[in-house]
């Protein structure tokens, strides 16, 4: 299982995008559709103090971004060493 877990719907253009970034840098991560699995809603929704605002990008160390640009998530995946080699 990845460190790296991303919450989002297959309808939300962040979402694909923050996908897409996360894949060309091969980094590994789960993907937890919040449409299909009631507990990644539940979860997405905690982490969010409540909002249902996705992407919700969770880092190994428990950190976690809402929405984040593409530089910001780079630069969260370089910072948790996630970039290989």
């Amino acid at each position: 299982m990845p460190d790296l877990v991303v919450y989002g719907a297959d309808w939300c253009p962040d979402c694909r995008r923050s996908k897409r970034l996360l894949d060309r840098l091969a980094v590994p991560y789960a993907y937890r559709d919040v449409d299909a699995e009631p507990d990644a809603m539940t979860t997405m929704k905690a982490l969010n103090g409540g909002r249902q605002s996705i992407p919700v990008v969770v880092l190994p160390d428990g950190r976690h971004l809402t929405e984040p640009s593409d530089p910001d998530l780079r630069a969260a995946v370089e910072d948790a060493g996630l970039l290989p080699g």
